[in-house]
């Protein structure tokens, strides 16, 4: 790899940290009301769109490890955002469910969806040509 592309890569590395950090700021205050951490809110939406859901599961589809994502799930315990409870065909899984007052909360969480949209200025059709290319940075195809 000559010098340039190394240059290019770095930089690619260096913008795709800065855009991820700056998602996480441009939700806060969306999220600082509703109790919720930028990864919390990740899982509360990937629930809301199918539940209950094994941790297994959950991991897989958020790109989590079980260590970091084991926590969390804590937290929203405690929080009273999810259940948590043994999966009664199978003890070994566990399943993870929203509470009542978590669904009350999806139509202000999948609002903050536009609400960043527009912060960025990003049309539709941006946004959608923008998640196709992360979506495949993050799951390349298999050769």
């Amino acid at each position: 790899m000559s010098s340039t592309q190394r240059s290019v890569a770095t930089e690619l590395s260096f913008a795709l940290n800065a855009a991820a950090n700056r998602m996480v700021r441009l939700h806060k205050p969306f999220l600082e009301p509703l109790g919720l951490t930028f990864s919390q809110y990740l899982v509360t939406l990937e629930l809301l769109n199918g539940s209950p859901r094994s941790v297994s599961d959950l991991c897989e589809r958020l790109d989590m490890e079980t260590g970091t994502l084991t926590p969390l799930l804590k937290r929203l315990e405690a929080a009273g955002v999810i259940t948590r409870t043994r999966d009664a065909v199978d003890e070994r899984r566990v399943l993870i469910d929203l509470t009542a007052s978590a669904r009350g909360m999806e139509d202000e969480l999948r609002s903050i969806t536009d609400k960043i949209r527009t912060a960025c200025q990003l049309t539709p059709e941006d946004l959608q040509e923008l998640h196709r290319t992360l979506e495949g940075l993050a799951r390349p195809a298999i050769s």
